[in-house]
């Protein structure tokens, strides 16, 4: 789709005259961060990033408005922060950097060293997009919906495996203090593995989105905008609080420290576990 709009594009480039100007050259509005994939709290500020559909943004620590960061339209599928300042991501190119750069639909497995500002390919150019990327130490787990693979990296994403899974996967955590165990969810439930992936075994019929902060507290949050909390890798459920519309990204810092995205770009904040919700930033 991105390749073929891109001839197209250059297509239409080449039949003006020399003082037109480019598709590059014409400003595009910005729509804020709405149809968000995935959030994130930099640990360097306390800022809070949205990974979204058309680049990524920033909510400062003492403000609510976001703020696009750099220009790139970027869509970033798959995000996740490994420390200060260092991201990681995956998704599909910016149309312009796409021309210029001769870039595929997919990005595969990219790294920010500087809080989203660039980025660079780190591996799976052009084979893989991670709508769900986790880490785990060394480990780096991506889901990548364009082939429906489970992928595992040991080397912070430069080589991969492929593991088995239950099925399409929506959401996936790893245990904290385990980086073996794992849980997923997909259309047909809740499922876990204790080894790294290579077997599952459904816990129950759940499907949501997860969070996992702690080892005896593992969030979901269901598509109602229901979120309940298991003390047992979510064998046992108990409901928390509602988030009042239908989540689209989830995050959870601490046990405590909670965030959801909605369908219309607005992030909520639950400093209680989830039992109340407030906003923390609208699109």
């Amino acid at each position: 789709m991105i390749r073929k709009l891109a001839i197209a594009l250059l297509l239409l480039a080449g039949c003006g005259g020399e003082d037109e100007k480019t598709f590059a050259d014409v400003p595009r509005p910005d729509p804020g961060p709405v149809h968000v994939h995935g959030l994130g709290i930099n640990p360097a500020d306390g800022a809070l990033f949205i990974a979204t559909h058309t680049g990524l943004y920033r909510v400062g620590a003492d403000v609510q408005k976001a703020q696009r960061v750099g220009e790139s339209f970027q869509d970033t599928m798959g995000f996740t922060i490994l420390g200060p300042d260092r991201f990681l991501g995956s998704g599909h190119p910016d149309v312009n950097e796409a021309i210029e750069r001769n870039l595929p639909p997919h990005l595969g497995l990219i790294e920010s060293s500087d809080a989203g500002e660039s980025w660079r390919n780190v591996s799976l150019l052009g084979e893989a997009d991670c709508h769900v990327l986790r880490f785990a130490g060394e480990r780096v787990y991506c889901y990548d919906a364009s082939n429906d693979r489970l992928l595992a990296s040991g080397d912070r994403g430069r080589s991969w495996q492929e593991l088995a899974k239950p099925g399409p996967l929506i959401d996936l955590v790893v245990a904290p203090s385990r980086p073996g165990r794992l849980i997923v969810t997909t259309p047909g439930g809740l499922f876990e593995s204790v080894d790294s992936g290579a077997s599952w075994r459904q816990v129950s019929d759940a499907a949501a989105l997860l969070a996992w902060p702690e080892l005896d507290r593992l969030y979901l949050v269901a598509g109602g905008g229901q979120v309940f909390a298991s003390p047992d890798g979510g064998r046992t459920l108990q409901h928390r609080g509602e988030v009042g519309g239908e989540p689209a990204a989830f995050l959870a810092v601490d046990a405590g420290d909670l965030y959801v995205a909605l369908h219309d770009g607005t992030i909520k904040r639950s400093a209680d576990g989830a039992a109340t919700w407030t906003v923390r930033s609208r699109p």
